[in-house]
């Protein structure tokens, strides 16, 4: 459950005026004892449910004193905090459907013990209005118990806009808030774009080898309720970020997974340029993409025959570079699969399972969406695949493998 702005819609004709005008004019018209109580029950109701309720508050209210005649400077804090309530809202980010997890190293990884490594995982949350947003969990992988997620408060906060990037409206930043953890962080839309979601996200842990230095990136989708295209998350810390468009003709499409390093000098991308097979991509800007790529893999398995795509970020290993796929059979059902790209050119195939590696059971086929499993990016640890996985759009599962077990049943 998070704060968010509530946005009154605008209703009647130009000459009058809108109904967030006539809202604010109604609080301003209350004297100052109802202001004092009436903000009293508000605080009574909501004040232990947020973090930084009165802040939320007031900052709401300066927000609006940027689109409706508010003089914020003679007027006292009470009747700030009373309008800003009247324009927020307690959203539930995940009531809808929870899916589609990535997950990476985390970029802290002091006081790590041996065998163990810190990570962080994303997941695709959807709540009232079927909206997308971005929640966080950090925890611990290791060999000997698997999955330890971090405990997360029932106070969640949402991430807040800072500004644009470079001038462009489109490319923007924003931020967690000082007081909270990426546990209890969310990111929602907010460009136009994304305004009916952001979809999807596969993170990447991206390392340039000239200078050892590591950022981290995020492909994903963003909906506008009319249409989709893919976007960029950019961070170095999971403090502060940076949303902007993939500009290019490959930047039409859903589904793009960034390589974690660059091949023969060149950005490398996966995506499904024709909405059924996979394709792997060149680009000498990590935001341009007008390759429209080479094919390398095709539907070939009746449990794949409507399409195919990646499943997150190729992962680098010995002998290649690892990628989950998934792959869309009778009555619309997911299934897990993987391929081996060959290290140096990854256009060419050296293998592909015949089999799902995972696939829906019976305890997992009932959700919001059935008979998906669906996973946006896994983890090496040691010798060990860690993939967290999307169950039927309704709950996250874990499962791990070998690499060289799953390296053997490819064909």
């Amino acid at each position: 459950m998070v704060l968010r702005p509530f946005h009154l819609s605008w209703q009647g004709n130009s000459a009058e005026p809108s109904r967030a005008q006539r809202l604010v004019d109604d609080v301003m018209e209350l004297d100052e004892g109802e202001i004092e109580n009436k903000l009293a029950s508000v605080m009574v109701d909501f004040e232990q449910r947020h973090w930084q309720t009165e802040t939320i508050f007031h900052q709401r209210c300066v927000e609006l004193s940027q689109i409706v005649s508010i003089d914020i400077g003679s007027i006292s804090m009470a009747r700030k905090l009373l309008i800003g309530a009247y324009f927020c809202h307690e959203y539930s980010y995940a009531a809808a459907a929870l899916m589609n997890p990535s997950i990476v190293p985390h970029p802290d990884q002091t006081g790590i013990r041996r065998g163990q490594k810190r990570f962080i995982m994303s997941m695709r949350a959807v709540g009232e209005g079927h909206i997308s947003s971005v929640a966080f969990r950090e925890g611990i992988i290791s060999k000997s118990k698997g999955y330890t997620l971090w405990p997360q408060q029932e106070v969640v906060m949402a991430m807040s806009s800072d500004g644009v990037v470079d001038g462009n409206p489109e490319a923007i930043k924003v931020k967690r808030h000082a007081d909270s953890t990426l546990n209890n962080s969310v990111l929602f839309p907010v460009t136009e774009a994304q305004k009916n979601g952001i979809e999807d996200l596969r993170l990447v842990c991206f390392c340039d080898e000239e200078t050892g230095e590591e950022t981290f990136y995020g492909t994903y989708t963003a909906y506008s309720g009319r249409e989709i295209r893919s976007e960029l998350m950019i961070t170095k810390d999971f403090r502060s970020f940076e949303l902007r468009p993939i500009i290019g003709r490959a930047g039409r499409n859903k589904g793009m997974a960034l390589f974690p390093r660059k091949c023969g000098g060149s950005y490398m991308m996966l995506g499904r340029q024709d909405g059924k097979n996979l394709y792997v991509m060149r680009s000498d800007d990590v935001s341009n993409w007008d390759d429209e790529g080479t094919l390398v893999l095709e539907p070939k398995y009746p449990w794949e025959f409507i399409q195919i795509g990646n499943c997150g970020s190729p992962i680098l290993c010995d002998e290649g570079w690892l990628v989950l796929t998934h792959g869309v059979g009778p009555v619309r059902k997911y299934a897990i699969g993987a391929i081996l790209l060959d290290r140096d050119d990854p256009t060419k195939l050296l293998g592909r399972t015949a089999k799902p590696i995972l696939t829906a059971s019976e305890s997992d086929r009932e959700g919001y969406v059935p008979n998906v499993v669906y996973t946006c990016g896994a983890m090496v640890q040691g010798r060990d695949l860690y993939i967290p996985f999307g169950i039927s759009d309704s709950a996250i599962g874990f499962a791990s493998v070998p690499i060289s077990r799953l390296l053997r049943q490819m064909v």
